[in-house]
């Protein structure tokens, strides 16, 4: 069995870079900058109106109440054709420029509307309410370096700044599932001796969320020409190639088998729980993962290899998953040749402590209370963690957190 960090840094020096492109700003979500962005301009360009108010001079402000003479109403889109003068005040609305001589702006629900002026009820310090010209990003400013993926909201700060970034390609990942026991998610009942296709579903809302376009290429049973051409057609039309089932010892377990067969293995054991059957390899130089068929171990399988796999692929700076230490309010038990993955509760109590709580339903088909957990727990082999003792947590729900640099220290 390979040791976790060994098996991982195998998977990703595997793995290529995916070419550069330039899309469009509504396409980019998920994908990784393969160049730095630079604000081309400020943010905002020019002094506006943080609130829907009255632009004054502070100074008006001293003696309270104060009566102005309103010289114009300014919109939000529109630029002030006056200068606001002592005595004198512009209705402004948020985000409208800020007229020239004005420095502060007074809410309009600390005023009285009269005729043709304006009674300020509350002062304002000079420079309130106003949001200062590049005040959010400068011209010329790093906004983002290479390799940090796309969220939403970096995605609308790449459209304040009218910019289509440069990026790696999106992966196409082929999924399947293995077994003659296994149908659909929809079928209407369940044989003697078949269960309900949840790796499949699972595995394709991982990758999506990751961005990968994927392809679902179904349930392939346990036939050796079925395989065979299912894993061909999968590494013709896919940049990565995942399935789960087949990969155990048994007799049916046909993955490892056909794979040595029309491309090559790598690995096909690695010392965690769950997930110690996995098959890593290629066909015709596509990255292929056989992950187990249970489905916590599936889970797990992918958190460990295929997740920061396609990261790398993506040119992310970040592919492991964030960790951070926790107390255990309960015993935490490993096993005594293999890494432990365990799924935990998180409590988070008034004083700031990290609290954490196994679930009960360890085993790897317990998909249930995979769903109810906040972390992994991580539990060295040969180690357990008793009640009151520091535990390592990956942070599952968390956003990518570690470079490959930061999580791999292996061999030290």
């Amino acid at each position: 069995m390979k040791r976790l960090e060994a098996a991982q840094t195998e998977v990703l020096d595997a793995v290529g870079v995916l070419p550069v492109v330039e899309v469009r700003i509504t396409e980019a979500a998920n994908l990784a900058l393969a160049a730095p962005v630079k604000a081309p301009h400020d943010v905002p360009p020019f002094p506006n109106s943080a609130m829907d108010g009255y632009a004054v001079i502070a100074s008006d402000l001293d003696v309270l109440p104060v009566e102005l003479e309103v010289l114009e109403d300014v919109a939000a889109g529109s630029v002030a054709t006056l200068g606001v003068t002592p005595g004198t005040a512009i209705k402004i609305m948020t985000g409208a420029p800020m007229p020239r001589g004005a420095d502060t702006v007074v809410p309009v629900e600390d005023s009285e509307t009269l005729d043709g002026r304006v009674r300020l009820l509350s002062g304002r310090p000079r420079g309130a309410n106003v949001r200062a010209a590049g005040g959010a990003l400068e011209a010329g400013e790093e906004v983002f370096p290479p390799g940090v993926r796309l969220t939403p909201a970096r995605v609308g700060v790449l459209a304040s700044l009218g910019i289509s970034p440069a990026v790696r390609r999106r992966p196409v990942a082929a999924v399947f599932s293995t077994g003659d026991e296994v149908l659909s998610s929809d079928a209407p009942s369940l044989p003697a001796g078949a269960i309900r296709d949840s790796n499949r579903p699972m595995l394709l809302n991982m990758l999506s969320d990751i961005g990968c376009d994927v392809r679902d290429l179904g349930i392939v049973r346990d036939d050796e020409a079925a395989l065979r051409a299912t894993l061909a057609e999968a590494a013709d039309t896919a940049d990565i190639v995942v399935s789960s089932g087949g990969v155990s010892m048994g007799e049916y377990d046909l993955v490892k088998h056909v794979l040595s067969g029309i491309g090559s293995v790598g690995f096909w054991k690695v010392a965690m729980k769950p997930g110690k059957p996995f098959a890593f390899g290629s066909i015709a130089g596509r990255p292929f993962f056989g992950l187990p068929g249970n489905p916590v171990s599936v889970f797990v399988s992918f958190e460990q290899f295929v997740r920061p796999a396609v990261l790398t692929m993506m040119g992310a700076k970040h592919v492991f998953r964030q960790r951070i230490a926790g107390t255990a309010v309960a015993d935490i038990r490993g096993d005594a040749d293999r890494l432990t993955f365990v799924r935990v509760t998180i409590e988070r109590p008034s004083d700031g402590a990290t609290l954490v709580r196994p679930l009960t339903g360890q085993g790897s088909n317990m998909l249930a209370a995979m769903a109810h957990a906040d972390a992994l727990a991580v539990v060295p082999a040969g180690l357990g963690v008793g009640e009151g003792g520091e535990v390592e947590l990956e942070m599952f729900s968390w956003p990518e957190g570690r470079s490959r640099e930061e999580a791999l220290t292996w061999p030290n």
